[in-house]
């Protein structure tokens, strides 16, 4: 219990040798004393204390003593403080995220100790926080989540690593500095083999430290977050996509159709790029989209409802052990749909993959090569066969169509230009209005000026009229 109640007395002299100046106060009616060498230090204390009351700090009505004090006396380790924070954020969370605060606390912790000396390898260090300390298992009889290193036997050299970081591991007050916080943030802007990391990567793992210290802050750890005393930001990203390698109508046709020459994968896989194109689907979503949800017409539109995805992660990162989860719609609520409507290209194309191939048991269209999830090494492959068939050498070279999401980015550019509403081309999309934005920004601003052009005919029609 923390409380105001406060009161100081003066220095108090002793019949001691040894400490004869004692400092007194007074915390909710119950008396501390401290007894000092020299008044010198006997005043020294006294201020820290008066100090305290000034700046308005609450007392710890148990031990006496001012809440910045009680936290830097009683402050867990940075290392036993990461691994609170990745077990808070475990249950619940998208098997990505857990992987993504693993690999993020794991870049900090290691640098956040108060020698190197004795260290383990760096590389194994970082694999066992990655994959040990911050990756957990259900406890069959709590239900609660228990890391690796505490739940199975784990190799020596990961053990040793794990109790020289314990031993060694600055506390959570001393990581505050601003000298420490810099070198944690240099690490953390470092891919392993010491070149820079991707813009995007400093920002997410700048966003989990950040958020880990108001998990300390939660805990009554910190005050503050420390973070924001330092004169250091994440670097700025684009997310805008960059449309000189994003491929047009023409260019797709012919990616597609060196898919459906690319072997007996290929002809598998076409339709599945092809509704990455067509009705601009997430790979996740296209994973796990089945027959029933398929509307598919004799002649005419049809329409795909779309309510959950398979993104694809690791083994480690799952509560049941698969590669891969299964989930609502990103960015919607976990029961919601996306009805999308197809054009006839799609669909028959997808009546004809039906009939050669079926559906899996479960009624997925598109099956891996052992029937599981289709996996993005599987995809990825058969997509790098068809850019070597269809790109020139020139394109080839550049990042031109380079990933197959590029088909999602073709799909929604082409309802754009054709003068969808952004607001349905979002809808159809999944996302919002404002991420919409964010990524199409320059082919809406082009959108934007032919509304303009249209407003100006039509006010010019009126005043001549």
């Amino acid at each position: 219990m923390k409380t105001y109640k406060v009161r100081i007395w003066g220095i108090r002299k002793r019949n001691s040798k040894t400490n004869p100046f004692q400092v007194r106060w007074i915390v909710n009616g119950e008396q501390f004393a401290e007894p000092y060498a020299t008044r010198t230090l006997a005043d020294a204390r006294r201020s820290e204390l008066v100090t305290a009351t000034k700046n308005g700090e609450p007392f710890d009505v148990a031990t006496g003593l001012p809440v910045s004090e009680l936290r830097e006396a009683t402050s867990p380790t940075w290392y036993e403080h990461a691994c609170a924070y990745a077990r808070m954020k475990w249950p619940g969370a998208a098997g990505k995220h857990r992987a993504s605060v693993a690999e993020s606390l794991a870049a900090v912790t290691a640098h956040l100790v108060a020698t190197r000396r004795g260290a383990p390898n760096r590389d194994v260090l970082r694999r066992a926080l990655r994959v040990y300390a911050f990756q957990f298992r259900t406890d069959p009889e709590t239900g609660d989540p228990v890391s690796r290193a505490v739940a199975e036997e784990i190799p020596t050299e990961i053990g040793s690593a794990l109790e020289w970081l314990a031993s060694n591991s600055l506390k959570v007050a001393d990581v505050a500095e601003s000298d420490v916080l810099r070198g944690a943030l240099r690490d953390l802007s470092k891919k392993l083999d010491g070149t820079p990391a991707a813009d995007n990567t400093v920002r997410r793992k700048h966003s989990v430290l950040s958020n880990a210290f108001k998990y300390a802050i939660e805990r009554d750890l910190l005050a503050s977050n420390p973070l924001k005393r330092l004169d250091w930001k994440p670097p700025t990203t684009s997310d805008e996509v960059d449309f000189q390698y994003v491929p047009g109508p023409a260019q797709v046709a012919e990616l597609l159709g060196a898919v459906a020459e690319s072997g007996t994968r290929g002809g598998h896989l076409h339709a599945f790029f092809a509704c990455m194109y067509y009705a601009a689907m997430r790979p996740s979503e296209v994973c796990n989209l089945k027959h029933p949800a398929c509307k598919l017409p004799d002649v005419g539109w049809g329409e795909l409802v779309l309510s959950k995805s398979r993104p694809e992660v690791g083994t480690g990162w799952t509560d049941d052990g698969k590669p891969y989860e299964e989930r609502g719609l990103k960015r919607r609520a976990r029961n919601a749909t996306r009805p999308v409507p197809i054009p006839p290209a799609l669909v028959r194309l997808l009546r004809t993959h039906i009939d050669a191939y079926g559906t899996a048991p479960d009624g997925r269209l598109f099956r891996g090569i052992r029937g599981g999830r289709v996996p993005s090494t599987e995809y990825s492959e058969i997509w790098k066969d068809a850019r070597s068939l269809a790109l020139t050498a020139e394109d080839l070279a550049t990042p031109y169509a380079d990933v197959p999401y590029s088909l999602r980015h073709a799909g929604v550019s082409l309802w754009i230009k054709a003068g969808v509403d952004p607001v349905e081309v979002a809808r159809r999309a999944g996302h919002s209005p404002a991420v919409l934005w964010k990524f199409y920004a320059k082919i809406l601003r082009g959108h934007q000026d032919a509304s303009n052009r249209m407003i100006d005919a039509a006010l010019t029609s009126e005043e001549e009229s």
